[in-house]
């Protein structure tokens, strides 16, 4: 069994950064996926791919991997970088982008 920790980033219909603090642990499914003939829907026998754990850190993720046997593999994330603007700096007489409105 194989598994995927990350850290959630935030979706584009969100402002906010809720639910991208946790550690999430992610299943990925071993088992090849069928088709039905009648409705197109694709399915599984493997259930273990529904399965997404929440951890609080890491470290705990990492934890409950290795003391489960599972091989993991973390995918870092980038943090933001917040730049500051100023309002004012739209009207200020060093502006270097040419005013458009």
């Amino acid at each position: 069994m194989q598994a995927y920790i990350y850290r959630p980033r935030k979706s584009a219909m969100q402002s906010g950064r809720a639910g991208t603090k946790n550690w999430i642990l992610e299943v990925v499914g071993s088992d090849e996926r069928s088709s039905d003939p009648l409705m197109g829907w694709t399915s599984s026998s493997d259930t273990s791919s529904q399965v997404k754990l929440t951890f609080d850190s890491k470290s705990h993720a990492e934890a409950y991997a290795n003391r489960n046997h599972i091989e993991y593999r973390v995918i870092e994330s980038k943090d933001r970088v917040r730049r500051s603007k100023l309002y004012s700096d739209n009207f200020s007489p060093d502006r270097k982008v040419t005013w458009t409105h």
